[in-house]
């Protein structure tokens, strides 16, 4: 497979670093089949779907994973280090992995102090330069610490340029959120639905469902090679319970269009169906790489925001779409002056 074929410059100025204000105002594309483009606006969503279909969101919580603190000087000659500290993956009720700065002058066994009484110490190092944290709280005390001395975990596109601030608190973060916080990047679809957009879907009739999937710092990575001849990208864990396998089965079978709300929910759909289109429970991890000449199983349209030129997630809308047709899409929206990433506009991708 040629990389190449899934790039395209993007102008810097196009990389959103707020979210339209209100959320529902951001531009929506809708890309068709047929390689038909329109201009609209979220608020837009429910005249194109129908009264039944159902829209599927993923309702993981992000953690406030974006930590700073300081690595006690290790003897009376030494210095106090501050670091920067990132959680990439839980593990547990007490240990998570992450990436931490400055590198070089952490060890196995410090003791990284973020507040009086919440520290942790580094237990092991993983491939990436990722290190494991043993945390000094757990469970919901260790949700309750992140909570009140982290920040919203942005984007790296969006960090290189400012720094998270009581706004991302809000806007980071979608409105049907659950319980569960484990994500550390946001179901960033998700974030364009206002409470007065889903009254409208809901007056529409058409029907909302949630999965889970808990969003990983993977998300933002390069493709690598072994990815690509592995046919496989990164774990994250995901949940489809057995009651939402059969209601979106129900109403696929009944002729209604099953519609995942974000790339986390769709490779949740596809991660769970079977060769006959049929949706199963699944929970646990899923590494799934949805690339062009994959089958697309469960997936009746998408709504979805611009990803990263070369990413696995582009090539995922053009596994769905077609590469020419979402390079046209592309194009047409870097030329109307679309706003890009995780706070950026939508498309709907249209199939048939």
């Amino acid at each position: 497979m040629d990389l190449s074929e899934f790039e395209f410059d993007l102008p810097e100025h196009l990389i959103a670093l707020r979210p339209a204000d209100p959320q529902d105002s951001a531009r929506l594309l809708v890309v068709h089949g047929d390689g038909r483009l329109e201009d609209a606006t979220v608020r837009d969503l429910p005249r194109y779907l129908s009264a039944g279909d159902v829209m599927v969101f993923n309702d993981t919580r992000v953690l406030p994973a974006a930590l700073t603190g300081v690595r006690p000087a290790r003897d009376e000659s030494g210095q106090n280090v501050a670091c920067d500290v990132n959680l990439t993956e839980r593990m547990d009720a007490r240990r998570w992995r992450a990436l931490a700065r400055p590198g070089r002058r952490l060890k196995e066994s410090d003791t990284i102090i973020f507040a009086e009484g919440f520290s942790a110490e580094i237990t092991g190092r993983h491939e990436g330069g990722e290190i494991e944290l043993c945390f000094s709280l757990a469970g919901d005390e260790l949700t309750d610490a992140l909570d009140a001395h982290g920040a919203m975990p942005l984007p790296p596109y969006i960090a290189r340029r400012r720094p998270a601030d009581a706004l991302d608190r809000e806007t980071y973060q979608t409105r049907f959120a659950g319980e569960d916080a484990a994500s550390v990047a946001a179901p960033t679809a998700g974030l364009h639905f206002t409470p007065r957009l889903l009254a409208d879907i809901d007056a529409a009739g058409i029907v909302r469902e949630t999965v889970r999937l808990h969003v990983g710092l993977g998300t933002f990575k390069p493709l690598e090679a072994a990815q690509l001849e592995a046919n496989r990208l990164h774990e994250e864990w995901r949940r489809l319970t057995p009651e939402v396998a059969a209601k979106l089965n129900t109403a696929r079978a009944g002729g209604h269009r099953v519609v995942p709300v974000g790339t986390t929910a769709m490779r949740t759909l596809e991660s769970c169906v079977d060769t006959d289109g049929i949706l199963h429970a699944a929970t646990g991890p899923t590494d799934i790489f949805l690339k062009p000449g994959d089958a697309v199983r469960a997936t009746d349209a998408l709504v979805t925001n611009f990803h990263l030129p070369g990413s696995s997630l582009f090539m995922l809308v053009c596994a769905l779409m077609g590469t020419e047709i979402m390079q046209a899409a592309y194009a047409h929206a870097i030329a109307s002056e679309y706003r890009f990433y995780s706070y950026g506009d939508a498309c709907l991708l249209l199939p048939t």
